[in-house]
């Protein structure tokens, strides 16, 4: 009450913020976060050209969006909270300290789907691939907007597969760049994955795909949810493409093949990624000189261990 009766003054609303703050640390609060969620972007909104303001009330619903996740809870916003967080993202699309946060609240925000069709109807797709133009660098930023891609890309009901479409470049120059990061690489291969599923890519698009797939599987072998997606992201470039295939098997750096095999013994007891190899095998025989490649480095073997492994599989 004390923010709504002077919602146009910028000092009463950061005075407003401070307590939020203080209430929103005692957990009994919980069953208030929805309502304190709504104050604060409609103050953020009002008060877009603050930055004193966008900060405090990101860092505070980035804690709310927490202890929201903490009690196994997605709190869907509606389409004005995330209406009011790409007003801030665009007014301040210059401040990569403020967009690191806000790009990781949008990932939070994304989790739930009907926060995520928000987003992708408010129009966030261009904003997102702009912000990862810019900030390339940013592993943060990166992680992130790859996050928030790949939960609007795996939507079934996709109107935007143009603009989907110019972001495999921009998320394979992230993929290519962080390719050390785990967890960066990780969300790009997400990212790559969803887009790869929604049809996104070029024909000229999926020879360089394949082999960055291949080498971010290699370059993380150890990470056992970035292996799975890159072999989901694998399977799904060479269901459509013997370009993919043929790069698979003759990829500069090391055959696919011999890639499948140390990753399988490396994760044998992990049905995740063994499951997601499978799938991939499975797209893989489709091609006569791909199956040759397999009878000539006995992947029957490694099929035989992996039907004793999950009989019920």
């Amino acid at each position: 009450e004390f923010m709504q009766a002077s919602w146009d003054v910028e000092e009463v609303q950061v005075k407003g913020m401070q307590h939020i703050a203080n209430f929103v640390k005692d957990k009994s609060a919980f069953p208030h976060l929805l309502k304190f969620t709504e104050v604060i972007t409609f103050a953020m909104k009002t008060h877009v050209t603050s930055l004193e303001l966008q900060v405090d009330g990101c860092r505070l619903l980035l804690e709310i969006l927490s202890q929201a996740l903490e009690q196994g809870v997605v709190m869907a916003l509606d389409k004005r909270v995330t209406s009011c967080l790409l007003t801030t993202v665009r007014k301040h699309s210059g401040n990569e300290e403020l967009l690191s946060s806000l790009c990781t609240l949008l990932m939070m925000v994304s989790a739930s789907e009907v926060a995520a069709e928000n987003l992708r109807k408010v129009g966030i797709i261009p904003d997102l691939l702009s912000i990862l133009r810019r900030f390339p660098h940013n592993e943060e930023i990166c992680f992130s907007c790859c996050g928030v891609l790949w939960s609007l890309a795996v939507s079934e009901n996709n109107a935007d597969q143009a603009l989907l479409e110019s972001a495999v470049p921009v998320t394979s120059a992230v993929l290519q760049k962080h390719l050390q990061n785990g967890a960066v690489a990780q969300s790009a291969c997400s990212a790559l994955w969803a887009l790869s599923l929604q049809g996104c890519l070029a024909d000229d698009d999926y020879e360089p795909t394949t082999a960055l797939l291949l080498d971010a599987v290699r370059t993380n072998s150890e990470r056992a949810a970035l292996v799975k997606n890159g072999c989901l992201a694998l399977a799904s470039l060479l269901r459509l493409s013997e370009i993919a295939a043929l790069t698979f098997i003759t990829d500069s750096k090391g055959s696919g093949i011999d890639l499948i095999k140390d990753i399988c013994h490396l994760h044998f007891h992990d049905p995740g990624v063994v499951g997601a190899v499978c799938l991939l095998m499975k797209e893989m025989v489709q091609y006569d000189d791909v199956v040759l490649d397999m009878l000539s480095q006995k992947m029957e073997k490694l099929l035989s261990e992996i039907k004793i492994q999950f009989p019920f599989s």
